[in-house]
């Protein structure tokens, strides 16, 4: 069986934004070798969010509309995380969206669902920030 790591590396100039990163992610397949196997791709970071779903704008601005009034950013004072950063909504907002996908690899391409897509959501940026990308199979 055989094993690979890659990192890809982010700074948003922006506290929020999201990245489609699945040709990354494919392109790693490639480098690795692997035809049939697993694909992990995890945020190395608690305030990021990797997860799979359609590369659509509205779709993009919906998640924005309903993360915020679920875990608004402002005001900084209705946090108790706060008192340390000011980013506990950052940390709120990850575990809705979770912090990894896992996706199957089928003759050296990602397998996936129709409109499929993998997506880096960063939601504390400005900072410099991994992503881990650990295939294995053969």
């Amino acid at each position: 069986m055989k094993s690979f790591r890659k990192e890809l590396h982010f700074h948003l100039p922006t506290r929020r934004g999201l990245v489609n990163i699945t040709g990354d992610v494919q392109e790693a397949v490639t480098q690795s070798g692997v035809k049939e196997g697993l694909v992990l791709v995890n945020a190395m970071n608690i305030t990021a969010s990797v997860f799979i779903n359609d590369d659509e704008s509205g779709l993009h601005q919906d998640y924005e509309k309903w993360l915020e009034g679920l875990a608004p950013e402002k005001p900084y004072s209705q946090y108790r995380h706060n008192g340390y950063e000011d980013n506990a909504d950052a940390h709120l907002k990850r575990t809705v969206m979770g912090r990894e996908t896992v996706v199957a690899i089928t003759g050296g391409r990602l397998d996936f669902g129709t409109w499929e897509q993998i997506f880096y959501y960063e939601f504390d940026g400005k900072r410099d920030k991994r992503v881990l990308i650990k295939i294995i199979g053969e």
